[in-house]
This record gives C-alpha cells, sequence and structure tokens, in this order.
C-alpha cells in the first residue's frame, strides 16, 4: 500500500519505528545501528528504512519540519502501515537554565501554540502527553546509560523566528525546551490509540546562546538513538 508520501509496501515497516525530523539521520541511524538494513522510501527524499537492531525489527523514517509535516508522516505511519510505537527524536533549544547542550529530554507532555487539536472539536483544552510505558523505558533506558537527562513538558511551536519572545512565558511554568513536532505526534497516537514519545537532544540553548552545527546535530547525537532503539 503506497501513500502520497511514502512508498512502501505493507510489511515493509515495522510496529515500533523512530522518527527523526531530519531525512539523513534516519540515514546515519540505519547505516550505523541496523543491520540488514532494507529502504523502503525515497519519496520527496524522506527517507525510510527498515532493519534489525539486537535482532528486533526496527524502522526509522524521516518526518520533515514542523507539526504538519510530522503530522502527515504519523498518521500514515499509523493508520495505512501499523506502527504502534512511534518514538520521535530530534533537537531541541532549552529554555531552562539547567539544561545543557547533549542532555536529553524526555517529552512527557507537549505544550502547543499549534491549533492541531482543533479539528478534533473537543470540549476543552487537551494536553498531549506522552506513553507511560515507552517513558518509562526510555529512563530505565537512559539511567543505564548513566547519561544526563531530564523527564518534563516541553514546547511544539509552529513558529522557529517569532515576532515575540513567548519561550520567557514557557519557561516561567516550568516547560523546559521547544522544538516543533511532539505535540502533532501525540495527539495522533492518542486519536488512534497507540503509543508515542518524544525524545530530544539539546542542540542549543536559548539561554546561553550556546549552539551545535547541522553535522552535529545529524551524526553527534546518539545517546537518544541508542534509547530510543532500546524500546524497540
Amino acid at each position: 500500500m503506497v501513500t502520497p508520501h511514502i512508498g512502501a509496501n505493507k510489511g515493509d515497516i515495522a510496529e515500533t519505528i523512530l522518527l527523526p525530523g531530519d531525512p539523513l539521520r534516519a540515514k546515519f541511524i540505519a547505516e550505523n545501528f541496523l543491520e540488514n538494513v532494507n529502504q523502503y522510501n525515497s519519496v520527496r527524499n524522506m527517507f525510510g528504512f527498515t532493519g534489525t537492531y539486537k535482532g528486533k525489527k526496527v524502522s526509522v523514517q524521516g518526518t520533515g519540519m514542523g507539526m504538519p509535516s510530522c503530522g502527515i508522516y504519523s498518521y500514515e505511519l499509523i493508520h495505512f502501515y501499523g506502527c504502534k510505537n512511534l518514538i520521535r527524536i530530534g533537537t531541541a533549544g532549552a529554555i531552562s537554565d539547567k539544561l545543557h547542550i547533549g542532555d536529553l529530554v524526555i517529552g512527557m507532555g507537549a505544550c502547543t501554540d499549534s491549533n492541531y487539536v482543533s479539528q478534533y472539536e473537543l470540549p476543552g483544552t487537551y494536553a498531549p502527553i506522552a506513553s507511560y510505558e515507552l517513558l518509562r523505558n526510555a529512563v530505565k533506558k537512559a539511567d543505564e546509560m548513566k547519561i544526563n537527562y531530564h523527564v518534563g513538558n516541553i514546547v511544539s511551536s509552529d513558529v522557529f523566528y517569532g515576532a515575540n519572545n513567548a519561550t520567557t512565558k514557557w519557561a516561567k511554568m516550568g516547560v523546559l525546551a521547544v522544538e516543533m513536532e511532539a505535540a502533532a505526534l501525540y495527539m495522533n497516537a492518542a486519536y488512534a490509540g497507540v503509543n508515542a514519545l518524544c525524545i530530544v537532544t539539546i542542540s542549543d540553548s536559548l539561554v546561553t546562546g550556546e549552539s551545535t552545527t547541522a553535522e552535529q546535530r545529524e551524526k553527534t547525537f546518539t545517546n537518544m538513538m541508542e534509547v530510543a532503539l532500546s524500546l524497540a
């Protein structure tokens, strides 16, 4: 079954799938962590691969930037390819002074400034949250690896270059970091009754001004990759 955005057949994609925004990060994971790899997608250069990790079948699919793009890919993966465990792995900007470059943030909840939730016509304000089972297992793996991580609220923003500085207001409410996809993933998963989790690596800090290069973001944030792969 080929969708408008994914050129895979039914059975080509594993029930557990990693979702980096950057398709080159998907390629890096496939080449460096997976065995018996098959590339099932190159439509729009949004690469998708399936292989095995420690004997377990797992896939990795680029989703692009922003909630609309992540929303499309995660919807198709859930409804047309039977994905049950969807784990976003990406980068985020720290808005808390407790976070440093390279730290992991495991998104327990995802606030958003997007209108994505309006499609469900809910009678109130919805709180997008992660799968507790995936979150618990990710924390367990991070503890075993003895790496720096934080669990808490993130914010998925539709705006990268904002006209005003809203991050200080989110930070005041204890939000740790800003990214652009998790809330859509959490909503799609909740509506379909499947599991989702967002694990991000801090690539820059809106507090200190620290930042990393595109190559570092693509190839060196391997701790979150290992944590995510352990969930397969």
